[in-house]
């Protein structure tokens, strides 16, 4: 095995496989043999070519030899696009896409060549419908989903701006970038000068309508390209664009992908089974349960275009998306039909077999039960001939899904509501709940050996943020059904904890030592379930200015935690309860407070949510429903504190809640809360018998796993952090 060393002055290194820093040095990446042709050619540099088996490998001239007994854990896997594949999805199942790194990674990104290039497509005619005045650029792909493809990252192409939520606006003098709390810190320090930031959903910030409105002159254009807004999104911009005269059209092809010369390629990852013992329902079963709910809506047809709602409705899961084990297709439910939009070369024969498109079973299975398997880009085709084949046929499009897809069904014959599978997949069954908490003990177990390693190596001055996400991927990957990162770890030392979403990178990599905060904000998929945990430790002796705010996002932390609620309470509702002991002193975060959890999906999950900002899809929280509670407060400059579990929503004992169902939260997170950070007098006995009560279930279940791992060091870490408060 060889390692590549990738000093800063390689910033155009791009198509690594995995970003497995395998020693606390900066820049040394795990490459896989097959993919250092095409990576090679961008270096420009000198190459070995060194034998490898049957082939050869292809390498810069800075080179590492790892001789046996210093390899890591675990291995790459083959390629994902391989046409072998198990019966069944297992942690060799999955290969992260490639990763691809811009200059964006590093830094302000030069973006005046790639603004004048695009507002020069503004007006050729040969590729927009008419001349236009500006055009947006959302974060969204064709699916809407928050997290994306690196082919699908024309947002972050254009602007420079990483971050997984914002929108570019562009006209012909002006560029602007909308994006919430979590990374106003971080765009003011990508963006260059050719761009202004407007901080969204702030009483006084414009929204994109307003700003264009403001900015071009009546009888103006306005395009962007439909498959990458939503239809609510589509119909709010044309009711603001037109109120003064201005339009928007649809641009079919997206003019930041003409512009963007060097495109990496779409991903086609294979797709797995996901077994019924993890999933805990068979999805014929599951498919069923949506048509009961169209024949109450009337509906003949239901478009499923949300990627975590078909993995979930087919028991599939892909590697399509980072950290999402989802895939690309499109899903058509009918009464008695089932259409998957999905590249046959994606299938295997385990997946034909388990949806019965081959083998002894499939000539047996009922026709409605029958899946039909059209190529990908042959949806649209498709709507149009159920639509002409019947014009009074009703078409059930949720509005989240893009603007491209609900215009191809007539307004006669569309119903736009909230497709009913988000709502399905956020209560976890039994067997879901059982993995979900196996899981946090294997996280714990990981996270009790990390925290270990981390006092004891601190001190000597050898960890930065990237080694220690490093050293925390490489215990995490040798946990039982571990498949990739849910997210990328948030290793924040001193002032980049402040911001919120910070992802350090090798300009940015900051020493973690004894004089700052640490906050690491992280979380893993599992084949039985999705982590995301969050912690913020000082290995030296905090300030007593850190202790107080850190006790008082731990009472936030604990308010919401120990609630009480009725059933269907929205998250809106239960925000303020995180906030009480803050708001109290004057202290507050930009961010919402919680999310749902999938299960061996994607990390944010509808409908529900924890949030002062309305939601209007959210139903109220319902048993079943896996959700966090992470206030936190950030000091810019300083240092930022949060606190995250996953809880598991469950019916609670009330003593006069007989008429009404009431609700309460259990944690499934199994991760001490550093004591010293704490001030106990400022907490009341009830938060304090909590504490010592959630400590104790950390010691009973991670503890004990501990030991029957033989992780003596892990085991007395986890014993020291668990003493009791009182």
């Amino acid at each position: 095995m060889f390692l590549i060393k990738l000093p800063n002055l390689f910033p155009a290194w791009r198509h690594l496989p995995s970003r497995r820093y395998l020693t606390p040095a900066r820049g040394l990446f795990y490459c896989r043999p097959q993919e250092e042709e095409r990576r090679g050619k961008l270096l420009r540099r000198k190459f070995l070519r060194l034998p490898l088996g049957q082939s050869q490998l292809r390498v810069p001239i800075l080179v590492i030899y790892l001789p046996a007994g210093n390899h890591p854990k675990r291995e790459a896997s083959s390629s994902a696009t391989t046409t072998s594949s198990p019966v069944a999805c297992d942690n060799s199942c999955f290969e992260p896409p490639a990763l691809h790194l811009n200059s964006t990674d590093m830094g302000k990104t030069n973006t005046t060549e790639r603004l004048a290039k695009l507002r020069k497509l503004m007006k050729n005619l040969n590729v927009v419908p008419e001349a236009i005045q500006a055009f947006i650029v959302p974060t969204d792909d064709a699916h809407q989903n928050e997290y994306i493809a690196a082919a699908d990252r024309r947002r972050e192409y254009i602007s420079g701006f990483t971050g997984s939520a914002g929108t570019a606006v562009i006209t012909e003098h002006y560029a602007a970038l909308w994006t919430d709390g979590r990374y106003f810190l971080q765009a003011q320090d990508q963006l260059d000068s050719n761009w202004v930031l407007v901080k969204d959903r702030l009483p006084d910030s414009p929204t994109f309508g307003q700003w264009l409105n403001g900015k071009l002159p009546v009888g103006s254009v306005v395009g962007a390209d439909p498959t990458t807004v939503s239809c609510t999104t589509w119909d709010t911009l044309v009711k603001d664009l037109s109120g003064v005269g201005n339009r928007l059209v649809p641009v079919t092809q997206n003019l930041v992908d003409t512009v963007w010369a060097d495109r990496p390629e779409h991903p086609n990852g294979s797709v797995c089974v996901l077994d019924v013992k993890y999933t805990g329902k068979d999805w014929k079963d599951k498919v069923a349960d949506v048509r009961l709910k169209m024949a109450e809506k009337k509906a003949d047809y239901l478009v499923v275009t949300a990627l975590d709602e078909i993995a979930w409705l087919l028991n599939l899961r892909g590697s399509d998306i980072e950290f999402n084990p989802v895939f690309f297709a499109y899903v058509i439910v009918g009464t008695d039909s089932l259409m998957l939009f999905l590249n046959d070369n994606k299938t295997t024969a385990s997946v034909k077999e388990h949806l019965y498109l081959a083998g002894a079973a499939a000539d047996e299975m009922d026709t409605d039960m029958k899946v039909e398997l059209f190529p990908y880009d042959k949806i649209f085709e498709k709507l149009d001939a159920l639509i002409h084949q019947n014009t009074d046929r009703k078409v059930w499009v949720a509005p989240e899904s893009s603007f491209a897809v609900c215009h191809r069904v007539p307004n006669a014959s569309i119903l736009k509501a909230a497709s009913p599978i988000t709502l399905m997949k956020s209560i976890k069954n039994a067997v879901e709940l059982d993995g979900m908490y196996q899981a946090h003990v294997r996280d714990g177990v990981a996270l009790a050996e990390f925290f270990a390693w981390m006092e004891k190596e601190v001190p000597k001055g050898n960890v930065t943020e990237l080694s220690a996400a490093a050293k925390l991927e490489e215990i995490r990957s040798s946990q039982e059904n571990y498949v990739s990162l849910s997210f990328d770890t948030i290793s924040g030392s001193g002032p980049n904890g402040a911001i919120i979403h910070y992802k350090p990178t090798l300009e940015s990599d900051r020493p973690v030592t004894v004089n700052d905060m640490f906050l690491l904000d992280s979380g893993s998929q599992y084949l039985d379930g999705t982590t995301d945990v969050t912690r913020t430790v000082h290995f030296g002796q905090p300030s007593d200015y850190q202790r107080e705010c850190f006790t008082l996002v731990l009472k936030g932390n604990l308010m919401l935690a120990m609630a009480k609620f009725p059933e269907k309470t929205t998250g809106q509702r239960l925000d303020s309860f995180a906030r009480h002991a803050m708001w109290s002193v004057g202290l507050d975060y930009g961010h919402g407070t919680g999310h749902g959890v999938g299960s061996f999906l994607n990390v944010h999950e509808g409908p529900m949510s924890i949030s002062f900002r309305n939601n209007p899809n959210d139903p109220g929280l319902l048993s079943g429903m896996v959700v966090t509670d992470e206030p936190g407060y950030y000091e810019a400059g300083a240092f930022g504190i949060r606190i995250e579990n996953q809880m598991v929503v469950q019916p609670a004992f009330t003593k006069h809640g007989k008429e009404n169902k009431f609700l309460e939260f259990r944690n499934l997170t199994l991760v001490p809360l550093q004591r010293k950070l704490i001030i106990p007098a400022m907490l009341t006995r009830e938060e304090i018998a909590y504490i010592d009560s959630y400590h104790q279930d950390c010691l009973s279940h991670v503890g004990e796993a501990l030991k029957k791992l033989g992780k003596t060091e892990a085991y007395r870490w986890l014993v020291k952090e668990t003493a009791s408060m009182a």
